[in-house]
């Protein structure tokens, strides 16, 4: 378990340095571009969701993350 939580938070450091280098992207392009396996990419956006340091919106069926 311990892990699996490890990898969630390497990916939610990934994403917080991502967005933090790029300013705000779609969700799919930032998930393109760091090739996070599997469900990574979500769990780690929703690590930084709950910590709120994230802000989410959504644009049609677009999706754009950025920092607060």
């Amino acid at each position: 378990m311990q892990e699996l939580l490890d990898k969630i938070g390497q990916s939610a450091g990934e994403i917080y340095n991502y967005l933090n280098n790029n300013g705000e992207s779609t969700f799919s392009k930032m998930k393109k571009e760091l090739d996070l396996k599997g469900n990574f990419a979500d769990l780690g956006l929703g690590w930084l969701a709950r910590e709120d340091k994230v802000e989410i919106s959504k644009k049609g069926t677009s999706v754009s993350v950025r920092l607060k």
